[in-house]
C-alpha cells in the first residue's frame, strides 16, 4: 500500500498598512461601505481584513504526520534554523515577498506519486488562502496551486471551520479556541490575538507574532487529528 499524503497546516498573519498609506479615494470608499458610524469609526483600524491593504508578516505551517513546524516570519534573512519558542518547530526569515515564495515553494512539492499535501486550516477559505493569493499577485510572487479549490471537497484544502458549520449549513460560527476546548487540545490562546497583531508588529514584537501564529496551527492540527477519524469521513475527500 502506498503512504498517505502528507498533511500541511498554515495559518497567517497580517499588518494592516497605516491609514496614510492608503490613498484617498479608497479611504472614502472603505468609509462609504460601513453604514454604522460605530464600525466606521474603526476602519483605520481594520484595513488587514481588507484585501490588498495589509502585509504577511507571518505564515506558520505544520507538518501533521512530522508533528513538526515551521515559521516563516519577515526580517532579516536568515537560514532556516532550530527555534526554541515553540518545541519541535523552525523558522525563516526574509523579507515579505521571500516568505511568500518559500511558502509556495513548500505547499507545491509533490511526492513521489505526483501528489500534493492535503492542506489544513481554520477559517482558510475565507481568509489565509485568499489574502496570500492576492497578495502574492500584488508583489509578483506566482502562486503554486489554488488555495479555494471546490468547496465541497476536503482532498486538497481541508478548512475545519467549514467542516465544523457543515459547509455552511448551521448558524452560529465559533472560534478556534472554541473548538480546541470543545476537544480537549490545549488552547493556542497567548500574550495575543488577532485584533492586537497590527499594534505588536509596529511596536516590534515580530517574535511574539510568530509564536502566536505557530502555537494556532499547532492546535490546529491537533483538532485535525481528532477529527480526522470521526467527522472528517462524512465529507467527501475527507478520508
Amino acid at each position: 500500500m502506498a503512504p498517505s499524503r502528507s498533511t500541511i497546516v498554515f495559518d497567517i498573519e497580517v499588518a494592516g498598512f497605516t491609514w496614510e498609506e492608503v490613498d484617498e479615494s479608497t479611504r472614502g470608499y472603505l468609509l462609504e461601505r460601513e453604514k454604522d458610524p460605530t464600525r466606521r469609526d474603526a476602519v483605520p483600524e481594520r484595513l488587514a481584513l481588507y484585501p490588498g491593504l495589509g502585509k504577511v508578516i507571518a505564515i506558520g505551517m505544520w507538518l501533521v504526520e512530522q508533528d513538526r513546524g515551521l515559521i516563516l516570519l519577515e526580517g532579516k534573512e536568515s537560514e532556516e534554523q532550530t527555534w526554541e519558542k515553540v518545541p519541535h518547530s523552525k523558522i525563516y526569515r526574509g523579507s515579505e515577498t521571500q516568505i511568500l515564495q518559500r511558502f509556495w515553494e513548500i505547499v507545491g512539492r509533490r511526492d513521489g506519486a505526483g501528489r500534493s499535501s492535503r492542506l489544513v486550516t481554520f477559517n482558510g477559505r475565507g481568509y489565509d488562502g485568499p489574502v496570500l493569493m492576492v497578495r502574492s499577485a500584488q508583489l509578483h510572487v506566482p502562486p503554486s496551486r489554488q488555495l479555494v479549490p471546490y468547496r465541497y471537497d476536503l482532498s486538497e484544502h481541508c478548512d475545519l471551520f467549514d467542516v465544523l458549520t457543515f459547509q455552511g449549513s448551521t448558524r452560529d460560527r465559533y472560534s478556534l479556541d472554541y473548538w480546541c476546548r470543545r476537544f480537549d487540545v490545549d488552547s493556542p490562546k497567548g500574550s495575543i490575538d488577532g485584533s492586537q497583531v497590527g499594534r505588536a508588529y509596529r511596536e516590534g514584537r515580530i517574535e511574539d507574532i510568530g509564536e502566536y501564529c505557530l502555537r494556532d496551527v499547532r492546535a490546529t492540527g491537533e483538532l485535525y487529528r481528532r477529527l480526522a477519524t470521526t467527522l472528517l469521513p462524512l465529507f467527501k475527500g475527507g478520508q
